[in-house]
């Protein structure tokens, strides 16, 4: 669990300062960039189609971990539009939460504890 929760931190110091440096250079201006490359339907675009589907899959995973409740939807979309800056937290504060218990992290606790 350590090294998983290295790797987390590492994930979003990463993609933070990758980030930062981006939107200084290029702006705000992600969506025409990232729909226009799939329009072109060249490699950049099925990168981020795939993309697009783990982004989609980390969010019904989240909001189904919380049970589809209103708070687990609210994660969930955060988890779509945030990406791994969001997932990276999260997850290092579930890890934390379930105290590395790996089926409740997955599951969520109410789950695991059925099980």
């Amino acid at each position: 669990m350590i090294l998983f929760r290295l790797f987390l931190i590492a994930c979003m110091v990463t993609i933070v300062g990758y980030t930062s440096v981006t939107i200084a250079n290029h702006g705000w201006n992600l969506v025409p960039i990232f729909f226009g490359d799939m329009a072109k339907m060249a490699w950049p675009g099925q990168f981020n189609l795939d993309f697009m589907c783990f982004l989609l899959l980390a969010g019904i995973w989240v909001s189904w971990r919380h049970h589809f409740r209103p708070a687990g939807l609210l994660l969930g979309l955060v988890a779509v539009f945030g990406g791994m800056m969001f997932m990276s937290v999260y997850l290092l504060i579930q890890s934390l939460r379930t105290r590395g218990d790996v089926a409740a992290l997955m599951l969520g606790p109410e789950r695991a504890a059925a099980r």
